[in-house]
């Protein structure tokens, strides 16, 4: 372990770096990437060539607007024609650290492939995220990330150590085995999903334990942490400071997050490229404007994504971070992912829209749904958003104030279902936030 660095960053010289000498970084790192991938991925080189590009096409960061976006469909019919990994690992298999497949939650899962330098790197980026956010040496890490599929768990492990932390590697294991090591050991920062550091706040109150050593979570694989509403339940429920985390296995576990100053995510852009694309014409969208994530590896060298189109909705804004980071930001975190995008009666909304709405009512609890149905004598669709009360009986009085804060901030009016307490299964994963219960067999 390399010792820790002093002072308010990991490595102030790179994460204060400014734009020009930033934006030259990037193209160096993306020219020898996008080499290095033409000359020793056929999957790779097959889709330059078909849009024109070889080695020496990009002469500026503009250039990679060029380099067709790929997909995890593409990423997952590549892998199936070409098993097991496809054709898109440029590293020497005696490069090779670590195998970290996608979770898997929407299709078939991904293998994605570490080299043991990408381990080093993702280490050391994961540990500048959690540098930003206040973790510390001797700080009692509960990692309740899942070390299973989605690999959160082991990127923070590893960052740990790092740091000089002393870890939990308990992962997502049950709610009453967190609270005991919590309580006895004294952690000082938790890591977990937003929907599983609510749960354990939910036993905590039930319990009657507080953690006083507790104060600072990181939270990711869900959006929401940025939700006014849902920051303060968090915060309220667990005692600390709250911070939005972000990553996806096919890119980086553990790359993005809010460092104190709780204004956004903040990118490693040293090792990433990220664009934000109307997801119609594919064009870069104005700063601030919502868009499609679209990233890509500079460093990663054994499974390296160019262009890769994650989903998932956010913004980018240039200006430095209020603690003085420079790389650029996402307000808000990740707003959606485009395959939750919810239509309705000719209005658009996401899950997130109505989390923020559900949680401001401190009469319901931390669980929702957003159930779509068909009306048999109608045909037409149904949209009901079942919540749940908190404790006791909840009035027909709050489902009406519900379903007005609900049209005011969705533009449309969906039917609403309040149910009894404990009526939903928790999570120690993501949660499900829309069920289509229009064709059961879909």
């Amino acid at each position: 372990m390399t010792e820790a660095p002093k002072g308010d960053f990991w490595d102030e010289k790179i994460e204060r770096m400014g734009s020009d000498e930033l934006a030259s970084l990037q193209l160096e790192r993306l020219r020898w990437q996008v080499r290095r991938c033409w000359e020793g991925s056929p999957f790779y080189r097959e889709r330059l060539d078909g849009a024109g590009l070889g080695p020496e096409s990009i002469r500026s960061l503009d250039d990679i607007e060029k380099i067709p976006p790929v997909t995890k469909q593409e990423l997952r019919v590549e892998q199936k024609n070409h098993p097991p990994f496809g054709r898109y690992a440029v590293a020497p298999p005696g490069d090779w650290g670590e195998l970290h497949p996608s979770t898997g939650t929407t299709g078939v899962p991904v293998g994605t492939i570490w080299s043991r330098k990408d381990v080093e790197n993702i280490a050391d980026f994961t540990a500048r995220t959690m540098w930003s956010f206040g973790v510390r040496p001797g700080d009692i890490v509960q990692n309740a990330f899942s070390y299973g599929l989605w690999v959160a768990g082991m990127s923070v492990h590893y960052a740990t150590q790092k740091i000089g932390c002393f870890v939990i590697p308990i992962g997502a294991t049950e709610t009453g085995r967190q609270i005991f090591y919590m309580n006895t050991i004294g952690s000082t920062v938790i890591l977990s999903t937003p929907s599983f550091g609510l749960y354990i706040g939910e036993k905590l109150r039930e319990s009657g334990v507080d953690p006083q050593q507790l104060k600072i979570g990181g939270f990711g694989g869900e959006g929401g942490t940025q939700n006014p509403a849902t920051r303060s339940r968090i915060e309220g429920a667990l005692g600390i400071d709250a911070y939005d985390y972000f990553g996806l296995g096919e890119i980086g576990p553990t790359f993005a997050s809010e460092s104190v100053a709780k204004s956004g995510l903040i990118w490693a852009e040293d090792h990433h490229i990220v664009e934000v694309l109307d997801p119609e014409t594919r064009k870069p969208v104005p700063e601030g404007e919502v868009g499609i994530l679209v990233i890509t590896h500079l460093t990663r060298e054994a499974t390296p994504m160019l262009r890769y189109w994650t989903n998932d909705y956010a913004r980018l804004e240039s200006a430095p971070s209020a603690c003085g980071r420079t790389h650029r930001r996402s307000p808000g975190g990740v707003l959606g992912r485009h395959d939750d995008l919810v239509i309705y009666r000719g209005a658009k909304f996401y899950p997130v829209q109505v989390e923020d709405v559900v949680r401001s009512f401190p009469e319901l609890s931390n669980e929702f749904r957003i159930e779509f149905l068909s009306d048999e004598e109608t045909g037409r669709d149904r949209c009901v958003v079942v919540a749940e009360a908190a404790t006791g009986e909840v009035g027909g009085a709050m489902a009406e104030s519900l379903g007005e804060k609900l049209r005011g901030a969705l533009q449309v009016t969906p039917e609403v279902e309040i149910r009894a307490p404990g009526s939903f299964e928790r999570t120690t994963f993501k949660a499900q936030r829309f069920v289509d219960l229009r064709n059961p067999e879909k």
